[in-house]
């Protein structure tokens, strides 16, 4: 969807790009597919702080979005495309030929009407979920499993996809935005497209109460906090914080490599870091 630019009639309005949410459905989202949100205020079971500049915020229900695909082998109709407040990318409304009623995540150039269906084999389409081992390399998909049945957990953001870039062995090979290829097993269900909402990297919120109303609150630097709150912090007058840049639970940041993943090194085949090339 376009970006909307607004008339400077207030101050804050002169900055403002949101995202042209007009095609979207304007009611409320299926109550049977939603459940109450307990809101943490970035706190943890004992109360104590363990993510900072989180609280407030309007109230949101969760929407149950089906990352598995469940319903195999039978057509749905995409009822509507409707904003979902608990991430950046759409979400679309199936209505299967049984009657029953799922959210998936929307991909882009996906539209009310259009026909869906999660099979071992399917039609090259948006929407069309099915094995990656039945997908023709060089396809662009969403959605991937990691473990076979576990359900979609890569390229699931606003504009996000990956790239099928080859088959061997039971393997696919897979393509990130990020640079990394990485193998999963054929198996696994994915998704045809990119993720819908690409432009939304592109907003700009305008003012701070917009960030108040998604529950962010403001940031402010661990050199301007004291010692008990920050590594950073105390000192007399303004310092910068000891040329060590540490997490206020110490541990060294800013580039500080702390991946530990010795069960999927073995799928990486060329690592983010090496370049997008």
């Amino acid at each position: 969807m376009a970006l909307k630019q607004f008339k400077p009639v207030t101050p804050s309005l002169r900055g403002t790009v949101l995202i042209n949410r007009s095609e979207l459905w304007k009611g409320k989202p299926v109550k049977g597919l939603t459940v109450g949100k307990h809101s943490t205020g970035g706190r943890n079971n004992h109360g104590r702080t363990t993510s900072f500049f989180r609280g407030g915020g309007h109230k949101q229900s969760y929407r149950l979005v089906d990352f598995k695909r469940r319903k195999r082998d039978m057509p749905g109709t995409v009822e509507r495309i409707e904003y979902d407040p608990n991430r950046t990318a759409f979400i679309a409304l199936i209505k299967y030929q049984d009657g029953e009623l799922s959210y998936i995540l929307a991909p882009q150039r996906l539209r009310a009407g259009d026909v869906v269906v999660a099979a071992l084999k399917a039609d090259i389409k948006p929407g069309n979920a099915m094995t990656l081992s039945t997908i023709p390399v060089g396809t662009i998909i969403h959605n991937i499993e990691m473990k076979a049945g576990a359900g979609g957990k890569i390229a699931r953001a606003a504009g996000q996809y990956a790239q099928l870039v080859g088959k061997d062995a039971g393997y696919a090979q897979i393509k990130l935005m990020s640079g990394e290829l990485r193998l999963v097993r054929g198996e696994c269900m994915a998704t045809i497209g990119a993720v819908s909402n690409p432009d939304n990297s592109n907003q700009s919120l305008g003012k701070a109460g917009r960030s108040r109303w998604m529950g962010r609150r403001p940031h402010n630097r661990g050199v301007t906090m004291n010692p008990i709150d920050h590594p950073h912090g105390g000192g007399e007058g303004r310092t910068s914080g000891g040329g060590h840049p540490r997490t206020p639970w110490g541990k060294p940041t800013k580039g500080y490599k702390t991946r530990v993943n010795k069960r999927t090194d073995r799928l990486i085949i060329r690592n983010r870091s090496k370049g997008k090339g």
